[in-house]
């Protein structure tokens, strides 16, 4: 009997380990190595960063070659995490993020997560803040602190454009500080929470490629240092 029940948790455990990874069951990444990350258009590296391991994400390119040949108007790009497919639940993550060194006047140290990556990177959803514009003395800047775009077809500048105020809004930031991001996706429905707020500081009705599922990555823009640690999935 003894040996019966060794051999069923062996072949059980055997099973578990290759089973893909399912959010709704949870999973946390220390973000304190760059094994098995997936960056596209960006650099990653473990540091150390106010005391914290973490892993710092800047653009491939040099800040005075940012803006000579973009892919795209957000800049910056994606580190997948490995063996993740979400399609619902939360997702919960500390970041800084600030300018970086020779960025652009317009760097706001864009820093976010991205979710629902497709096999082709370049297409996903995606909440960020703008840590920058969290205490700036323009009240519209203001207004503009934390963002969702749908990449590639509705990037910032079209979501403003077509729906002025929808899909940004105000929250407290101070740029380069640890900030807690968490987002909670359900169908075509999500919600940004930051800092711990038990009210969502931006809540999207209409997530643009609908109910789909990808990767989970730590995603910058245009001109930003970033860094990030203790991500974790959930249902």
């Amino acid at each position: 009997m003894r040996g019966l029940l060794s051999v069923t948790v062996a072949a059980g455990l055997s099973a578990a380990l290759l089973m893909p990874f399912d959010a709704t069951a949870g999973q946390s990444f220390a973000l304190d190595s760059v094994q098995g990350l997936q960056p596209h258009d960006v650099t990653v590296a473990a540091v150390t960063y106010q005391g914290r391991k973490a892993v710092r994400v800047m653009p491939a390119v040099a800040a005075t070659a940012e803006l000579s040949a973009p892919k795209n108007g957000e800049g910056g790009g994606i580190v997948v995490l490995p063996a993740t497919e979400f399609q619902d639940g939360a997702i919960e993550v500390e970041v800084a993020g600030k300018p970086r060194a020779g960025a652009v006047a317009d760097a706001r140290g864009f820093v976010g997560v991205a979710f629902r990556v497709a096999a082709d990177p370049a297409k996903y959803e995606c909440f960020y803040i703008r840590p920058t514009n969290g205490r700036a003395d323009d009240q519209l800047r203001r207004n503009h602190s934390a963002q969702y775009i749908s990449m590639p077809e509705y990037e910032w500048s079209r979501l403003r454009k077509e729906s002025p105020g929808l899909y940004e809004s105000y929250v407290d930031l101070v740029p380069g500080e640890w900030t807690k991001m968490k987002v909670e996706v359900r169908g075509t429905k999500a919600r940004l929470y930051v800092n711990d707020a038990p009210q969502p500081v931006l809540v999207v009705n209409d997530l643009k490629h609908g109910n789909g599922k990808g990767a989970v990555a730590l995603w910058i823009g245009l001109g930003t240092e970033a860094y990030f640690a203790n991500l974790r999935l959930s249902n």
